[in-house]
């Protein structure tokens, strides 16, 4: 329901310099379309450059009244709260937005339009986008994705967070400048509020997972000619022992080929720190052994890792270049940080037959 022209207000209430702003904070990385202002009252009047790093000019206000003047048409909850509720102190500001005669989208788990007072708000011809809703049509999967013309790309993670979405998203970026037709399938509230579209895998009953997933893909594949790419932004992991959403992924999309992401350095599961991560080479092997069953006989032949999206975040240029060489040396991949280094090389390794 969010269109790429639409102009956004992001409420960011406390999360512009914290880990729970990170669906507005990866918007405001990736999303194409106009964002006139961010609420957070924290950092009214600072420059967004310096609270986020994001070299992106908008103006940080402290409050809805004070971002009409920038002409938003759509409020974007950007916060992604433990529990999932909507924050006592955003709640005026989305009132006040939906008051105003915006639409509002929230990838919370709350459902904002089920708000009696907040539904009651909504203005004539606008709307709130809850898009954290199970798809209204849901089947089983069958591997339909594996009939489709198109490169398909599912990312892979060790960990949660390890940057799935951003690599993807620097993928599909590079494809575009190289002229490769390419189509992102969100699956998470970032990712779906970034491209408009998607499926939120985690409000899918389990049964339908994998075919809601198939769905998109076929989806965003119908865009495409013969030659185009779809990439599948990951979600979770199969080393965490909490996460489910890899097997689904793997399913439905019917993957050519994978893209392994990985935090530099990283050894254990970062929020279960009594829980080792396997040598890389050990997990690259157990994804490709699982993206090589259900699939059907006489189809493409498995999906291969064919590169590796290494997250430098935490190093510093030299240690980012060096260990990235080592591991690409080691793994016989590619190994780039696509935020830092540039994603065209991995598109080269990933589009390679």
């Amino acid at each position: 329901m969010l269109k790429a022209q639409d102009p956004v207000v992001l409420l960011q209430h406390g999360g512009l310099d914290s880990l729970t702003g990170k669906t507005g904070l990866a918007m405001l990385r990736y999303r194409q379309g106009p964002i006139v202002a961010v609420i957070d009252p924290a950092h009214a009047g600072e420059r967004l450059q310096d609270v986020t790093g994001i070299a992106r000019s908008v103006p940080v206000v402290a409050d809805l009244a004070a971002a009409l003047p920038y002409g938003p048409r759509v409020a974007v909850v950007g916060l992604a709260p433990s529990g999932g509720v909507l924050p006592e102190a955003m709640r005026a500001d989305v009132l006040a937005a939906l008051e105003a005669g915006l639409s509002l989208a929230s990838g919370l788990h709350t459902r904002l339009d089920d708000d009696p007072v907040l539904h009651a708000a909504v203005q004539p011809g606008r709307w709130i986008w809850d898009l954290r809703r199970e798809p209204a049509v849901l089947q089983v999967a069958q591997a339909r994705a594996a009939d489709l013309p198109c490169k398909r790309v599912l990312a892979v993670g060790s960990d949660m967070a390890v940057g799935k979405m951003s690599a993807c998203l620097a993928v599909h970026e590079a494809a575009l400048r190289a002229g490769v037709p390419s189509a992102f399938v969100g699956t998470g509230q970032a990712g779906i509020l970034i491209s408009g579209t998607g499926v939120p895998l985690d409000a899918v009953r389990v049964d339908y997972a994998a075919g809601a997933v198939e769905a998109a893909v076929t989806a965003a594949a119908s865009t495409l000619p013969d030659t185009g790419l779809v990439l599948v932004e990951g979600q979770g992991s199969l080393c965490h022992p909490g996460s489910t959403a890899t097997l689904p992924l793997l399913r439905g999309s019917q993957p050519t080929a994978l893209l392994m992401v990985h935090r530099a350095q990283q050894t254990r599961i970062e929020r279960v720190p009594q829980i080792p991560l396997p040598p890389l080479q050990e997990l690259i092997a157990l994804c490709e052994s699982l993206a090589a069953i259900g699939r059907p006989v006489g189809g493409e032949p498995p999906p291969k890792v064919r590169a590796l999206a290494l997250n430098t975040a935490r190093l510093d240029e030299s240690e980012a270049t060096v260990l990235s060489q080592q591991l690409s040396d080691q793994l016989g991949l590619v190994c780039r940080d696509p935020i830092r280094h540039g994603a065209d090389d991995l598109l080269e390794a990933l589009m390679t037959p």
